[in-house]
């Protein structure tokens, strides 16, 4: 007898959380759902069958040990919070508190879930998926991005630590990186379904990286220029 696999989703109440949320539950995964907006989980949790909501702010370390002391270890962890910046040009003409934001949700939010659930994890020993979504901007650079763009660059570099380290585990380290995803971030893009299967079958495969084929070419041209000491220029993602 197949035991039914454990998630936590962070960010579940939009967007591409709420596509892990509805896709996991519909392959019958027992799913926890955790966002700063408490009606959106009430909502979504009336469509779904889920193990349960919290509410909270993952930049506060306490709130994701609280929630790592209630689900205990879990056989898919995905770190998806994340906000855009209402400042997007040059990274200088962002406030301090703008920062702070953006910085506090989209990095330290994925830092503060490895802290409180790696270990768990660990300590348990069975496999185990960890999801980190980060960005195309946090694999290519555009002028402009403002806190962002930055933050995400950050949450590919720590996915990227967390791997190395956890390579050779019982855990698997996937870093989501879309374009643009329709999404209350914006109007056009992917559908959030389809980057969400793409990211769990990345998953299932112990891929790494999930990059959208059309700028793969783009990110490979910006390590080579950067190798060379050159500037990378890339044309900006319209859809």
């Amino acid at each position: 007898m197949t035991e039914t696999r454990t998630d936590l989703i962070t960010g579940a109440g939009s967007g591409i959380g709420r596509a892990f949320a509805i896709e996991l539950s519909a392959r019958g995964h027992q799913v926890h759902l955790l966002d700063v907006d408490e009606q959106s989980l009430v909502r979504l949790a009336a469509e779904l069958t889920i193990a349960g909501t919290i509410q909270g702010d993952v930049a506060d370390p306490a709130v994701m040990e609280r929630v790592a002391a209630a689900t205990g270890a879990v056989d898919l962890l995905c770190l998806n919070a994340g906000v855009v910046s209402s400042s997007s040009g040059a990274s200088w003409e962002a406030t301090p508190a703008e920062w702070d934001r953006v910085i506090g949700i989209n990095l330290l939010g994925v830092v503060n879930g490895l802290r409180a659930f790696v270990p768990l994890m660990l300590e348990r020993g069975s496999p185990s998926q960890i999801i980190i979504t980060a960005s195309l901007a946090g694999a290519a650079t555009w002028p402009g991005g403002g806190p962002y763009a930055a933050s995400k660059h950050a949450v590919l570099a720590v996915a990227e630590q967390a791997a190395l380290e956890l390579a050779n585990t019982n855990i698997d380290v996937t870093v989501l990186c879309p374009a643009l995803v329709k999404t209350s971030m914006s109007e056009i893009g992917e559908d959030p379904k389809s980057v969400v299967v793409d990211a769990l079958r990345a998953a299932d495969a112990r891929r790494f990286a999930v990059i959208h084929p059309e700028w793969r070419t783009a990110v490979e041209k910006r390590a080579a220029d950067l190798a060379g000491g050159h500037l990378p220029t890339l044309p900006r993602p319209s859809t």
